[in-house]
């Protein structure tokens, strides 16, 4: 009996000690190596290159993510990947968290850690400026040609709401990828994010002729996901996001992108 108690006991400690040490593996990783390496995809004003060179990366999350690094000691390293795949790449450590305009919703937070919410997004219908009063009319969207990024929310918009109902969906690799379709004539409604159509379409970008359409989703909050069970990357990134925004250099990147309306760090 006292050995079935003594084998009992040494079990509990085994699992309590594996426990303990799993809330902080992860943060000792990223720590140990010196950086963290950011999941992202190209696109303005989020994460992107300033010229044709693709030499310097630039951005609100390329900015955010450095600074909120800086302040835990470390260094950011980015790499692009394919939003589809954004959680194999996180469980096999090709990336250490995903920093991306990337939608909370209940099957994320099921899947991974997620940092708080830091801004606020919602989906939007792209089109040609010539098309604008048309697909304004809700009744013409019927037999349209729609696009959005593939497992991203403008797909589960497209997807799920009535509006779409008799459209013809395709999903595309990127939200630039939408975008494209709708300029080249391809598709006639790409749904992005409207932190996107703020740095991609109108005056000054390579899309003067695409605008958003009058039609309003719910809004939708964006979070850093991280690997499932980091509850001390998440305490260090959390703290350090509140950092940033309290001394005013969330503010100040947000600002600098045209995004400072949409912070909602408290």
């Amino acid at each position: 009996m006292k050995k079935l108690v003594a084998i009992l006991l040494v079990a509990m400690l085994t699992v309590t000690m594996f426990s303990g040490c799993s809330s902080s593996e992860d943060w000792e990783y990223i720590e140990g190596k010196g950086e963290l390496v950011v999941g992202i995809t190209l696109f303005a004003p989020m994460n992107y290159y300033k010229d044709e060179a693709k030499k310097d990366l630039v951005g609100f999350e390329t900015e955010f993510a450095q600074a909120v690094c800086a302040q835990l000691g470390i260094k950011a390293k980015f790499q692009v990947i394919e939003w589809n795949s954004k959680e194999t790449e996180l469980k096999a450590k090709n990336i250490d968290c995903v920093w991306n305009g990337m939608t909370i919703t209940d099957e994320r937070k099921a899947n991974m850690d997620i940092s708080i919410p830091y801004l606020e997004n919602r989906q939007v219908m792209v089109v040609k400026a010539a098309d604008l009063e048309k697909y304004n009319d809700q009744a013409n969207i019927a037999g349209s040609k729609v696009v959005a990024e593939t497992k991203s929310a403008g797909e589960e918009v497209a997807k799920t709401n009535e509006m779409f109902k008799d459209a013809t969906f395709t999903a595309v690799d990127t939200q630039a990828k939408a975008l494209m379709e709708v300029a080249a004539g391809t598709a006639d409604i790409a749904v992005v994010d409207y932190v996107m159509s703020i740095g991609s379409i109108g005056e000054g970008t390579s899309y003067t002729d695409l605008v958003v359409t009058s039609q309003k989703f719910s809004p939708e909050q964006y979070g850093i996901a991280f690997r499932k069970d980091s509850p001390e990357t998440l305490e260090k990134v959390n703290g350090a996001i509140k950092a940033l925004a309290e001394n005013g250099k969330l503010a100040e990147i947000a600002a600098k992108y045209k995004l400072q309306d949409l912070l909602i760090v408290e």
